[in-house]
């Protein structure tokens, strides 16, 4: 097979907590917010960019409830930075904001630099200093 021929990649879970994700993600993170709807069929979001244009974070949260309860410890949102400066300006605005680092259930986070942190819902971000070389 010569290739899938993906165009786009989103990521997408709901919550009853739209706001205080919001809040974390675009904020806290910076990412920044693409698209936000209200009231569609029942359901208001919002779409958030990553580094690439085609990879999407999307929350939605529905007029009668959204709960998501957060999976294990080790489910995990990677976000590898260019270098520690940029990665600890992140880390600055999440603490700004109130959010301090959770010890990663995996070491391997720890010896690589990395920082774990909760969004809202209780699910794990896990942000690194430089990006993973494969080989």
């Amino acid at each position: 097979m010569a290739g899938l021929g993906i165009a786009q990649v989103r990521i997408a879970r709901p919550t009853d907590k739209l706001g205080q994700v919001e809040e974390f993600y675009a904020k806290g993170l910076g990412l920044p917010v693409l698209y936000r709807f209200e009231n569609h069929a029942g359901y208001s979001g919002l779409m958030l960019g990553l580094p690439e244009d085609g990879c999407h974070l999307e929350f939605t949260s529905h007029e009668h409830g959204s709960p998501c309860p957060a999976p294990t410890r080790d489910n995990l949102l990677v976000l590898y930075f260019h270098g520690d400066a940029r990665m600890f300006e992140v880390v600055e605005h999440l603490a700004a904001a109130g959010h301090e680092p959770v010890d990663a259930e995996n070491p391997y986070w720890a010896g690589v630099g990395a920082l774990t942190f909760e969004d809202p819902d209780g699910w794990r971000v896990v942000l690194v200093p430089k990006p993973v070389v494969l080989s």
